[in-house]
């Protein structure tokens, strides 16, 4: 009885083994089809244009099962036109609410910046201040 102790520790610590190493195993990724799929290109040239996809796959604007696109550029910032004058935007008031600031996007982003005294209008100085820092 006395034996059967480490015989049975050592089994179990050689399963955990096995079994961790066949865990820890990578194995090439294999396609639908059961063939092993050639390894990815390494040049730095740039890949050829995809060719036009099957009439079997989707085409809603997704690419070839197995294509990948990686754009590693972001796309260019909006250009934003000089500020308008202060009158258009208050509208002969004397200040400049939230809603009148939503006609001028940068303003309507940059609203609780431009309001230094925070009291919910953008005043004239307010307003050149604010133009001056763009």
């Amino acid at each position: 009885m006395k034996f059967r102790k480490p015989l049975l520790s050592t089994l179990a610590a050689g399963a955990f083994a096995i079994a961790g190493q066949l865990i820890a195993q990578n194995a090439p990724p294999s396609s639908p089809t059961g063939q092993d799929m050639p390894a990815p290109a390494t040049s730095t040239q740039p890949m050829p244009s995809p060719s036009p996809a099957p009439s079997s796959a989707s085409t809603s604007g997704q690419a070839a099962q197995g294509q990948v696109i990686v754009r590693s550029v972001p796309p260019p910032a909006p250009t934003i036109g000089p500020a308008p004058p202060f009158e258009q935007l208050s509208g002969g008031k004397k200040s400049i609410s939230e809603e009148q600031a939503a006609a001028y996007p940068p303003l309507a982003n940059d609203f609780i910046h431009a309001d230094t005294n925070r009291d919910g209008h953008i005043s004239k100085t307010e307003y050149t201040n604010w133009t001056k820092q763009l």
